[in-house]
């Protein structure tokens, strides 16, 4: 029975790196194997379960839907294998740590914890991504993704790392060339810079005189990212909503300045650190957020702070 279920682990193992890695070649590079001996295994997987698993083209692998199945259970499998493994080893946070974050947040925050991390978790390797795409955390193997807004319910595991305000704002040129607004109705005669992922004509909440009302902006350039938008409202291209934690050096230096904050709702934006459920927290997920949350805990601006300290 221990040799049938070591065959089983490898087989879930090579399995679940052929799709994290996108191929054959790539996964038998990544595990010291040929491309042959990968494919032999998944065949006898597949012969084993009586199921394919997996679709093969000359260009790309495809999971059936007995594969996309068979994938997670042999995630969580794999994960309590590798939580069995450092229990035993005294409960020490050891091994690769894949995180995703966002490029802004990450950056300002996420990057600069990371020395700190490895200093006080010494046999955990970090393999850190930086994209504001939304990413599969199960099909990228990712340990620990930071999510920004609101999280639709899944099956992953959010702790909140803090909150943000969200601000209007634009830089002085810009103001001096097109007038300052004083009410949400003036931003109609102003270029907005927005998010491409918005719909085509976004609205913007405000509250007036006790209501609250969407506001109906526009402009000549729209956005993929946070960086981005921070930079094209630097460089003078138009007015941009974002969180204040991604602005407060700007605004404090003048570079940027707050508009319409009497209008302001008070919405906030929430970081969360999420992972995947259903079966323990790894040791070197559960330190790596632990110490996210004692990092941000003294960062004003991302307690919900309404002004620049």
């Amino acid at each position: 029975m221990a040799r049938i279920l070591m065959e089983r682990s490898g087989e879930m193992e090579v399995f679940a790196r052929v799709i994290s890695e996108g191929g054959f070649s790539a996964a038998a590079r990544s595990l010291d194997l040929t491309p042959s001996a990968v494919s032999k295994l998944i065949s006898r997987l597949e012969a084993r379960l009586g199921a394919r698993l997996l679709v093969r083209t000359t260009r790309a692998l495809a999971l059936t839907e007995e594969g996309e199945a068979y994938h997670r259970a042999a995630i969580a499998i794999l994960q309590e294998l590798d939580e069995a493994d450092r229990a035993a080893a005294g409960g020490a946070a050891r091994g690769r740590l894949r995180i995703s974050a966002p490029l802004p947040f990450g950056t300002m925050f996420v990057a600069p914890a990371i020395l700190p991390f490895l200093e006080a978790n010494p046999q955990v390797q970090v393999d850190l991504n930086l994209t504001d795409d939304v990413i599969d955390l199960l099909a990228e193997r990712t340990d620990v993704a930071i999510r920004s807004g609101n999280l639709p319910d899944s099956s992953l595991i959010a702790r909140r790392l803090g909150q943000s305000r969200i601000v209007i704002c634009a830089s002085p040129d810009y103001l001096a060339r097109r007038g300052t607004p004083r009410r949400p109705a003036d931003l109609a005669a102003h270029d907005c810079v927005t998010f491409n992922f918005r719909r085509m004509r976004p609205t913007w909440p405000f509250r007036c005189d006790g209501r609250d009302l969407e506001q109906p902006v526009s402009g000549n350039l729209m956005v993929n990212n946070g960086e981005t938008l921070r930079q094209m409202a630097l460089a003078g291209a138009g007015i941009a909503r974002i969180g204040l934690f991604h602005l407060a050096e700007d605004i404090a230096a003048g570079r940027l300045v707050v508009l319409l904050e009497d209008y302001n709702p008070g919405h906030l934006e929430t970081i969360s650190a999420v992972h995947i459920g259903g079966g323990p927290v790894p040791v070197r997920v559960r330190a790596f957020i632990d110490h996210m949350v004692a990092a941000l805990a003294g960062v004003p601006v991302l307690q919900g702070a309404r002004y620049i300290i």
